[in-house]
């Protein structure tokens, strides 16, 4: 879903950034879900080490902002959990609407419709029209 809501990265790169993503799963179990939904952004796998633990991520996910200096990195953002939700659009559009994301974690009034956080999410072709 996060990456759904990534723009075309000539934005991006206009202004001398870069960005790619990262999972534990394996390029080649990733690769045809890349191509099904149009995904161009770079992306690499990092299934053993420390990785996803020293970025923040765990079993979830995580947004982290480097810069590079030569040949010193620092990094000089990280978020995680909903914190990375804020910066895509479908759920600041979502959080905006009358019933907001309809998900249990919110205060809504009794009898508004609600599910379990995350259960709703689909690829984008695999939502019933």
């Amino acid at each position: 879903m996060f990456t759904d809501n990534i723009g075309h990265l000539a934005h991006l790169h206009a202004r001398d950034v870069s960005m790619a993503l990262v999972s534990t799963g394996p390029l080649a179990e990733i690769t045809p879900y890349r191509r099904r939904m149009g995904w161009t952004i770079p992306w690499h796998s990092a299934p053993d080490g420390d990785f996803n633990r020293d970025m923040g991520a765990g079993d979830g996910f995580a947004l982290n902002v480097f810069l590079r200096d030569g040949r010193e990195v620092y990094r000089t953002y990280a978020t995680s959990g909903r914190g990375v939700e804020r910066l895509g659009s479908v759920w600041t559009f979502l959080d905006l609407a009358p019933y907001g994301r309809r998900e249990a974690w919110e205060d809504s009034p009794a009898g508004w419709p609600q599910s379990r956080p995350y259960d709703w999410w689909r690829l984008h072709d695999e939502y019933d029209s």
